[in-house]
């Protein structure tokens, strides 16, 4: 053992009392910890892949990423991307930091095709205009082409076959296999459509369409062109952003399985060679409290 002052110090670090006494001090602040983790969130069983995030904000993070990352990939492999989008007050927040968030900077505007997966029949300048909404946070404070915005005419009467018509001609370029939307994102309302498609409404039959209008005692007014399940299944990615406690219901009704697409069109949303994730936060998690 040394002599000296070091020795003494020694002696003081490893005498055993001192030792319990630190370590009892350790325990007594560990369990004081305020800083606990949260319990991690159950994800509801959903038809494809979940991401759960604690807040909205969170979710808009994830969403954000996975969006810029098939943007680009696609711009890689096939010289643009096509990029349909919903409206509705739960997708604003997130076009508002598509423009806003400096992480999402680089997103390839120039080389993006926007469609518009819904929408009212009412003028662009009505405030229950989809298109109105996107226009004015994104297409007016992006660097997209103009001859690549592709707002729906609902105010023809042939408003769902020039859509259907618009689509064909600007995918049919790419190869077989490969031309088809890139990228969807979609909601649900608390009844369970999703698009424009309500439950018991015409628009959820298959007849081949594409785009189709939709109108009926079973539709919210005014009348709506839509795209079907035909053309949103097709589709290489699929993204369903549902946020707040207000859809917990409707969410665990799609989980659970037991409703049928007539009444829960979101049971609809089956893609065939893509892929299908859920962007939920907590609130809207069954169970999470």
């Amino acid at each position: 053992m040394p002599s000296g002052i070091g020795s003494e110090v020694f002696r003081l670090v490893v005498s055993p009392s001192l030792l319990f006494v630190a370590s009892s001090l350790i325990l007594f602040f560990v369990d004081l910890n305020p800083y606990e983790l949260e319990p991690e969130i159950a994800k509801p069983n959903l038809p494809g892949s979940v991401i759960v995030r604690d807040t909205v904000d969170e979710v808009l993070d994830v969403l954000g990423v996975d969006l810029f990352c098939q943007a680009k990939a696609c711009v890689r492999g096939f010289g643009d991307f096509h990029l349909a989008l919903s409206g509705g007050s739960t997708q604003e927040p997130f076009y508002r930091k598509l423009m806003t968030d400096p992480a999402l900077r680089e997103f390839p505007w120039k080389r993006t095709h926007l469609w518009v997966v819904d929408e009212r029949r009412v003028p662009f300048e009505d405030q229950k205009s989809n298109f109105g909404m996107i226009d004015q946070i994104i297409v007016r404070h992006s660097d997209i082409p103009r001859d690549q915005v592709h707002p729906i005419e609902t105010l023809r009467d042939d408003a769902d076959v020039r859509y259907e018509d618009e689509l064909r001609s600007a995918l049919e370029w790419r190869e077989k296999g490969h031309d088809r939307l890139d990228f969807v994102l979609l909601g649900m309302g608390d009844d369970g459509h999703t698009a424009s498609l309500f439950p018991r409404s015409p628009a959820l039959v298959d007849d081949g369409r594409l785009v189709t209008i939709n109108r009926g005692p079973n539709v919210t007014p005014p009348d709506r062109v839509t795209m079907t399940f035909s053309l949103l299944n097709a589709s290489r990615f699929i993204a369903v952003l549902v946020t707040g406690r207000r859809k917990r219901e409707t969410i665990a009704r799609v989980a659970g399985k037991e409703s049928a697409r007539a009444d829960l069109p979101i049971l609809g949303i089956e893609p065939l060679a893509g892929d299908v994730r859920w962007y939920l936060d907590r609130a809207a998690c069954p169970g999470a409290d």
